[in-house]
């Protein structure tokens, strides 16, 4: 089980959110490189990172702060929020993040993103569901769809898709633990790799998601609970 910790980047701050609500933010840190430098020091070996203004507005704010972390660690990173085209796509590779999660448009310009996971691969364009009721959500989780979470991953993943980044709303910021129901029984409907995110707030929550990794859930995003001080990433990545 790999956990990746969470940046999340509204105005060139690393904030959290509670069940991502704009309204409703915590702000973390205003440096978000030394956060970045921080959970690189730690021991993690990749960074999840969102970028919240591209995520509600569908155009990014927050490009010195992604050049910037880019720049100053070495490993992995992962990006999402507001990339609803090729350009957004390239744009991000180029500045070399490594992976890219894609949402809104999986639904809304389908065409475009079957045209880029030809170009890139599946290995390197994550699908992220985002479920409310286990129903899909997009926009920055303002837009909700009648859109079962399973019908969506197992559409793209007769386009390639091969790993799902996949989030419980109600869940999200709540530090209620996540939904090991729901994330069972999509991890094996849908036969993909699995990337938990939402509610993670404890080591007793990592242990319970390590039952499900035979079902192919591998990795787990965790962000307040890091910051909150519930989850200390150097004794997680010492053992």
């Amino acid at each position: 089980m790999l956990l990746i910790p969470a940046i999340d980047l509204k105005d060139g701050r690393c904030v959290r959110l509670l069940q991502g609500e704009a309204d409703a933010q915590t702000i973390y840190s205003n440096d978000p490189v030394e956060m970045a430098i921080s959970f690189e020091d730690a021991g993690a070996k990749r960074l999840h990172l969102v970028d919240l203004d591209g995520a509600f507005r569908g155009k990014g704010a927050n490009m010195a702060s992604i050049r910037s972390i880019l720049k100053n660690i070495s490993i992995p990173v992962q990006l999402g929020g507001g990339l609803r085209n090729a350009e957004n796509i390239e744009q991000m590779f180029e500045l070399g993040v490594s992976s890219v999660i894609v949402s809104t448009m999986a639904v809304k310009n389908s065409e475009v993103l079957e045209e880029i996971i030809l170009r890139y691969s599946g290995k390197r364009i994550f699908l992220g569901v985002d479920s409310r009721n286990r129903k899909v959500s997009i926009e920055g989780w303002q837009e909700g769809t009648e859109i079962d979470d399973v019908e969506l991953a197992l559409l793209w993943k007769k386009h390639g898709i091969q790993r799902i980044v996949f989030t419980d709303i109600a869940r999200d910021g709540m530090l209620s633990g996540p939904n090991l129901e729901a994330l069972g029984d999509f991890a094996r409907r849908t036969g993909l790799k699995i990337v938990a995110s939402g509610g993670v707030s404890s080591m007793e929550d990592l242990e319970l998601l390590k039952t499900l990794e035979k079902d192919g859930v591998d990795q787990v995003i965790s962000g307040k609970a890091i910051y909150e001080g519930k989850l200390n990433l150097k004794e997680i990545f010492k053992f």
